[in-house]
This record gives C-alpha cells, structure tokens and sequence, in this order.
C-alpha cells in the first residue's frame, strides 16, 4: 500500500523559515512534488524534483526541494516566508520522469499539512 506523509508544517512569522518532509511508503518515485491550496482556492504547483528540479516562480530563490532516495523521503526547505505562503502543502508522487506542473499528472498523494505564516 502505497502512503506519502508529510510533515513539518505550522506557524511561523513573516521571514521565518520551515522544511517539510514527505516520506513516502510502498514503492519508490522517479517524480515527486509539493503543491498548496489555500482556502477557496485551486490546488497549485510549487516544486518538484526528478530528472531536474522544478519551481513556481513565487518559489524560486526561497524555496529548495530536495530529496533522499536512502529514505524515500522529499523536502521542501521554505525561506523567507510570507503571509501569501499560507495555505495547505500537499506532498504528491507519480512512477514517471519528467517535469510535471500539474495536479492531474500525479498519480499519489498525501493528506496535506498546514503551514501559517503570520504577518
């Protein structure tokens, strides 16, 4: 049984720092993702990591994905964060290589955890 549990999340200030980490069970990943929902809206891409890593531009230079194939788990190391930061962090995988941008490209996810950033 295939289980992606992402943990990590919580309150920081504006400036703060959190690393997320999803550790995946099950089977292994070529691709494996973060992406964020905030409330009432879509479920957007942030970052991922396969053959390259991939970034949304709100991301770039603040946020760092990295993993550990030893553990089969993936970060999300998240600087200089910002209120707009808040929302839920979904962890997803999928078997294929590739840059995958979008929600329907992932086959696997996890349940989400939530990370506040106060202002």
């Amino acid at each position: 049984q295939v289980q992606l549990v992402e943990s990590g999340g919580g309150l920081v200030q504006a400036g703060g720092s959190l690393r997320l980490s999803c550790a995946a069970s099950g089977r292994t990943f070529s691709t494996m993702g973060w992406f964020r929902q905030a409330p009432g809206k879509d479920r957007k891409f942030v970052a991922a990591i396969s053959d390259n890593t991939y970034y949304a531009d709100f991301g770039k230079g603040r946020f760092t994905i990295s993993r550990d194939n030893a553990k089969n788990t993936v970060y999300l190391q998240m600087n200089n964060l910002k209120p707009e930061d808040t929302a839920v962090y979904f962890c997803a995988a999928d078997p294929r290589w590739g840059s995958r941008w979008y929600t329907y490209e992932y086959d696997y996810w996890g349940q989400g955890t939530q990370v506040t950033v106060s202002s």
